[in-house]
């Protein structure tokens, strides 16, 4: 024999008997009701008999006395015409039009979810408008009477037509699909309790905290607040939902144990609000120790998670006809659903692990020189104050910006550090690829935070920067897209940072960033033009198909240099700065393959593209640029720098252009790139006044200690 929550004994073998002769009769609540007094009744007589005899002997007594419907409904009180109406299925309604009311009624409810979900936005925002005396507060007031009467219009229409059919039967398959709705709705309403109040806790606690830490306006706050409300929005619609369907269930059939189920609604949202409040207070306690607060409360929603199933496969079983129906497909989509959402949410994330390294970099001593930005044509005018210019070339950083990356991203960060403490540059240039934005390959697809943690990585250096756009900076499904990443930068500019050199203004010409800076001596005298081009990422052709320099881009290069060149009286010396290589510098390798006197070897090599995607020399676009064309025929630009293909480090002249690959920081993109070193490393650019200039390649583990 076995309890239940309530005291009441059960029998199987009386369960079972009882069972049998209910089979056939429909489902109503009276019958229902009779089934369980019989059944208590028969367990209490079961045990009279068992006193003077064995089990076996009494169950025998048992059926011989009361072995029909009519004499055990008698046992209970009934009477037998009592018992006959409960067989009487002429009334009892079908599969069909039952399947079809419920549809009814679950539209009304979805509405009335929908609708009460708009109502609560609204109120909130009257609230809003009523505490700061907004002019808006008539007309929210207004929007929040509409949704609220549509809720109850729709509440009022579910209520009526469950009046009329409260004394309804049910047969068999009615009654099998009632019983699984039951079910799935009881299972949805409890975990929709624990979302909604888990949900509530992270959304207002997040809100305060970018109110009270983050120093926000109350315009600021507002936004951001009605701008996530939908963190709340969606589990109470959820609840509402799953709150009604539930009890329109129960208006037809009774869950099989009613005051176990509250009991364990009341427990679900008892430990929610518990729960939720004490992470709340230690993440309070715990802030000034922690790096990243907000981390508890990611931390605490999986722990969580973990908590309710657990419920879920144990203590809610006590609740339900049949607690698990295992779906494989709508298992397989659910679940895909899930990790595609939340492998999205996480991935996106802004997450500062390397912060406090960041924190930590001391300003590097350099030369201090007059730094100009003309607001009409975008273009920086550095004027030196020494003889001799150094420029560190880097490229091919990699920021991940995730847990994942963040041994690698501190590796790449100190590798930046070390070359920029040996050489004391004026002035860095990142030639593309600063962060990489590729899901499971860096378990990110943010690339706003690792640009402004290279941001603020800089700006302790105190060195003036500026970079060219690489293929990974902004990836199709990064979290910021190229106008949005452009406005980060915009913000993390000049005027703000005082040494990123990003213009505010850009020609009107293909690429994301085009820029010319304009290098002058100690007398003002042009000597050098420092041309950053946007080699642009993907054609859209195909995967992996890289573009190219396109001709907007070179004729507008070429304005420039013509432009220089008759301030100055003279052809004005120039460099250009770009992430994939030209074609040439595929041309010029094989030539140097091949032996050929048409190049001239100055250092590094090229090994290809060591065992990665492409597997090619060079990995240049397919299309031709007139790029390299050009410069030859104004004779202006000398060198040109490019990073991309993280092995290739060589440096060779080509028709008169010296052709220079930056050694790579990369740790992170290039599958086992992080044990190689022999290609990682900078190359440190100096100008001297007359416009000639050196190149020197510093490897990292020439500098490392």
């Amino acid at each position: 024999m076995a309890k239940d929550s309530s005291g009441k004994t059960h029998n199987r073998k009386i369960e079972s008997i009882v069972e049998v002769l209910f089979d056939d009769i429909p489902y109503s609540p009276e019958a229902s009701e009779a089934q369980s007094r019989i059944e208590t009744s028969l367990t209490e007589k079961y045990e009279k008999l068992c006193r003077d005899r064995s089990e076996g002997e009494a169950t025998d007594t048992l059926l011989s006395e009361y072995g029909s419907l009519t004499k055990m409904a008698r046992l209970a009180g009934y009477t037998e015409e009592q018992a006959l109406s409960w067989r009487n299925a002429g009334d009892a309604a079908e599969l069909r039009p039952t399947r079809k009311l419920i549809w009814k009624q679950r539209r009304r409810t979805y509405l009335a979810a929908l609708f009460s979900m708009f109502a609560f936005t609204e109120l909130a925002w009257v609230i809003y408008d009523a505490v700061n005396l907004n002019k808006e507060f008539f007309f929210v007031t207004m929007m929040f009477t509409a949704f609220a009467a549509l809720t109850y219009r729709r509440i009022r229409d579910i209520t009526a037509t469950e009046r009329e059919i409260s004394e309804t039967k049910y047969d068999n398959a009615a009654f099998a699909y009632l019983r699984s709705l039951s079910d799935k709705y009881t299972k949805r309403l409890f975990n929709s309790i624990a979302l909604l109040i888990g949900a509530a806790f992270v959304f207002v606690c997040s809100e305060l905290s970018f109110y009270v830490f983050g120093n926000s306006k109350s315009a600021e706050f507002a936004e951001n607040f009605f701008s996530n409300m939908i963190m709340v929005e969606i589990p109470l619609f959820l609840f509402v939902k799953n709150f009604i369907l539930h009890k329109l269930i129960q208006k037809r059939i009774a869950l099989p144990e009613k005051k176990t189920a509250r009991n364990y609604g009341i427990f679900i949202t008892l430990f929610s609000l518990v729960y939720w409040t004490g992470v709340t207070l230690f993440t309070v306690i715990a802030s000034k120790s922690i790096s990243y607060p907000g981390n508890i409360f990611f931390g605490a929603a999986i722990i969580f998670a973990v908590i309710i199933i657990i419920l879920d496969l144990t203590a809610r079983k006590k609740v339900t006809f049949r607690n698990l129906v295992f779906n494989p497909k709508r298992f397989s989509a659910v679940t895909a659903a899930v990790l595609i959402a939340s492998g999205s949410t996480v991935l996106q994330r802004d997450t500062w692990y390397t912060q406090s390294y960041i924190n930590s970099v001391p300003v590097v001593e350099h030369n201090t020189h007059k730094i100009e930005y003309d607001e009409q044509t975008g273009v920086y005018t550095i004027t030196s104050s020494t003889e001799d210019f150094k420029i560190l070339h880097l490229t091919d950083i990699h920021i991940g910006g995730s847990l994942y990356s963040y041994s690698k991203d501190m590796k790449a960060l100190k590798a930046c550090f070390a070359e920029i403490e040996h050489t004391h540059p004026d002035l860095v240039i990142v030639t593309g690829d600063l962060c990489f934005p590729l899901g499971i390959m860096s378990m990110s697809l943010n690339n706003s935070a690792p640009v402004q943690q290279f941001a603020a990585f800089m700006r302790n250096t105190g060195i003036p920067w500026a970079f060219t756009y690489g293929n990974h900076d902004t990836e199709s499904l990064a979290s910021l897209n190229k106008t949005e990443l452009n406005e980060v930068y915009r913000s993390l500019s000049y005027k703000t940072s005082g040494n990123l050199l990003y213009p505010y203004v850009q020609p009107d010409i293909m690429g994301r960033n085009n820029q010319l800076i304009e290098l002058r001596n100690t007398d003002g005298s042009l000597n050098t033009g420092l041309f950053l081009i946007d080699s642009n990422a993907y054609t859209g052709e195909g995967i992996n198909v890289y573009d190219y320099i396109h001709d907007d881009q070179v004729e507008w290069y070429a304005d420039e240099v013509e432009r220089m060149n008759e301030e100055a009286g003279h052809v004005v010396d120039s460099m250009v700065f770009f992430h994939i290589p030209l074609q040439e510098y595929k041309t010029a390798t094989e030539l140097y393959l091949d032996g050929s006197d048409e190049v001239t070897y100055f250092f590094g090599e090229n090994p290809g593209d060591h065992g990665g995607i492409t597997n090619d020399l060079v990995c240049c676009s397919d299309y031709p640029s007139k790029m390299f064309d050009t410069a030859l025929e104004l004779g202006s630009t000398s060198g040109f720098f490019c990073g991309h293909d993280h092995y290739n480090n060589a440096s060779i002249e080509y028709k008169g252009i010296r052709l220079t690959y930056g050694m790579s920081i990369d740790y992170l993109a290039m599958p086992g790139i992080e044990k190689e070193t022999k290609q990682r490393g900078a190359e440190l650019i100096t100008i001297h006044s007359d416009s000639t200039w050196d190149l020197e390649q510093i490897p990292l583990t020439s500098i490392e200690k």
